[in-house]
């Protein structure tokens, strides 16, 4: 069971997210949004989505640069393995920090708010389940590692980037992931499962761009 979730499930997701994103792009460009709730509740909109998107693109550059570069590298430039482990705790609970926050507040605003609750969809509430786990096992696991509960020996640059890199390199060594904690595997876990879910949620908005708005006239309003 372990080598189809490490060798099999891969693949499975990256091709479900995207021919599912692609379909649905030709099928359905009317439903491709964000389905914006601004509208019902703009102040509390405010602080959460900037603090959500920020976390975000802090811990997506942190997962790229830990994962995509290989220890050896920073080895070879004389980044010892304790000096990494600074820089990435420096970078990453900031980011844990501002994801899972803004992520609370805009599931607060999301549920606890009886206007937005009556507009939230079944999938709406699937994905907001899902991204809780992902988010919460990744953080967890970066502060449980952080205090050596998960133990001395262990390091993510060791089991789980090298088995991403053999995924992107079609020959997954399963093997990798044996030794990972629990937590750790939950989290790409479940970040395959995110990957899965994408094409039929409202997380497609984050591909379009609105380039055309630079280009477009000045909208005019006037009173009455």
């Amino acid at each position: 069971m372990s080598g189809f979730f490490w060798s099999a499930l891969p693949y499975i997701a990256f091709a479900t997210l995207i021919v599912g994103t692609s379909y649905r792009y030709w099928t359905g460009e009317r439903g491709w949004s964000t389905k914006s709730s601004e509208f019902l509740a703009k102040k509390s909109l405010k602080v959460p989505i900037w603090l959500f998107h920020l976390g975000l693109l802090m811990a997506f550059g942190g997962h790229v640069i830990g994962i995509l570069v290989p220890k050896s590298l920073t080895d070879g430039v004389g980044i010892s393995e304790h000096l990494y482990h600074i820089i990435a705790l420096s970078g990453g609970i900031p980011a844990g920090i501002l994801f899972f926050g803004g992520f609370f507040l805009l599931m607060q605003r999301r549920f606890g708010n009886p206007r937005m609750k009556v507009n939230t969809s079944t999938m709406d509430g699937v994905i907001y389940a899902v991204l809780f786990v992902t988010i919460i096992t990744g953080f967890g696991g970066t502060i449980l590692n952080a205090v050596g509960l998960l133990g001395d020996e262990f390091n993510y640059r060791e089991c789980i980037s090298p088995w991403f890199r053999s995924v992107l390199a079609m020959n997954p060594d399963a093997s990798l992931m044996s030794e990972t904690p629990i937590i750790f595997k939950c989290h790409v876990f479940m970040a395959m499962v995110t990957m899965i879910l994408f094409p039929f949620t409202r997380l497609v908005h984050c591909l379009s761009l609105p380039f055309e708005m630079f280009l477009r006239s000045p909208i005019i309003y006037r009173r009455k």
